[in-house]
């Protein structure tokens, strides 16, 4: 399956690989220099399948990180552009980025600043990737704790989304990925909730068509407002709470993966959707206890709350000093600027607790 973006193809299937060596065949001249930029574990579960069906990836040069959103940062970048230096790679050189969405975040704003720029592909291997941090053209690392604060728009040259990658992921991160998708059926698509509820993501068609929904869905989105300017902060459903949650977790020690704690934020942001935003109660009973069945959620500690604010209120989402929000008016309809005070706040995540009790 190919889905079209802006100036870049996104290619959908298993086969994807075969066509990707003929595109490295047909432009190698054009490419001085390949390198590879993975972390530990797409490179012991994802490279040798990678190598075996692009044989003209054999002899590119391997940049390899630690795994984990704390690696997310600045000072990793600077290792790498040193890397990218040391190795005389100029304007032609390609980065291909081989990972989960740490690997495609940090590797596309690698790719993007060096030089003023080199061309970089995205061959995502987490669900959470290939459904969202692959596609869209956001590129960042994390500053303080604070989630993707240094960063720029800039879009890959080619993404190319292989299920079978898939079959390497430990079940917390196929649930990690899970909570974006049920995101896009949430903010955008009544029907795809639908065939969300009895879908069977290890049925190769069903999960081809959740990969192909999924990412229609953001692309659809992203084409229509590339910079977040409006329609693209609908993409932002449960992520106020989440990325508060998720940077509490990093400062902590805790292990929290991304979704998780974006599955919170959507419970949260539901029933806050039905305080303040017009949704209806027995909507957000559905979508709560959906969600819970769905995802192994853990509750907010209440002594963190102002904390939590502090991340909120820092989140780069703001215009202002006020707590910005994208709420649900129903399944399948979103609305963004949409401002809660801390008071609503605090009642949600009590009564988010309540819920898990």
């Amino acid at each position: 399956m190919e889905i079209q973006s802006d100036k870049y193809s996104i290619y959908i299937g298993n086969d994807v690989l075969q066509e990707f060596n003929v595109i490295l065949e047909d432009y190698q001249e054009q490419y001085s220099k390949v390198f590879i930029f993975c972390d530990e574990n797409s490179s012991q579960y994802c490279l040798p399948y990678l190598i075996e069906h692009v044989p003209m990836l054999i002899g590119a040069e391997l940049i390899e990180i630690e795994s984990g959103e704390h690696n997310k940062t600045l000072s990793i970048c600077n290792d790498v552009w040193k890397t990218l230096s040391e190795s005389n790679a100029d304007r032609n050189a390609l980065v291909v980025n081989l990972g989960g969405g740490v690997v495609c975040d940090m590797g596309g704003m690698i790719a993007s600043l060096y030089k003023r720029g080199i061309r970089f592909f995205h061959i995502p291997t987490t669900l959470l990737s290939q459904v969202d941090a692959s596609v869209g053209g956001k590129l960042a690392v994390d500053l303080d704790g604070h989630k993707n604060q240094i960063g720029l728009f800039r879009n890959p040259d080619l993404v190319l989304v292989v299920p079978e990658f898939l079959k390497t992921l430990p079940e917390r991160h196929w649930m990690s990925g899970m909570a974006e998708v049920y995101k896009h059926a949430l903010i955008c698509d009544a029907s795809y909730w639908s065939f969300l509820e009895n879908v069977d993501v290890k049925d190769e068609d069903a999960l081809l068509s959740l990969l192909n929904q999924s990412i229609s869905i953001k692309n659809n989105i992203v084409l229509q407002d590339w910079e977040e300017k409006g329609l693209r902060k609908t993409l932002n459903f449960g992520h106020t709470i989440g990325h508060a949650i998720e940077s509490q977790a990093l400062l902590k020690g805790r292990d929290l993966l991304h979704g998780e704690a974006i599955a919170i934020g959507m419970v949260v942001e539901t029933i806050l959707s039905e305080m303040t935003n017009g949704l209806k109660a027995d909507v957000s009973s559905v979508i709560r206890k959906k969600i819970q069945n769905v995802f192994s959620l853990t509750q907010i500690d209440e002594r963190e709350f102002s904390e939590l604010i502090e991340w909120m209120r820092n989140d780069k989402k703001n215009d202002t000093s006020e707590i910005n929000f994208t709420l649900l008016k129903d399944i399948g309809q979103a609305e963004f600027n949409k401002v809660c005070s801390v008071d609503q706040i605090e009642q949600a995540i009590k009564m988010y607790n309540s819920f898990l009790s």
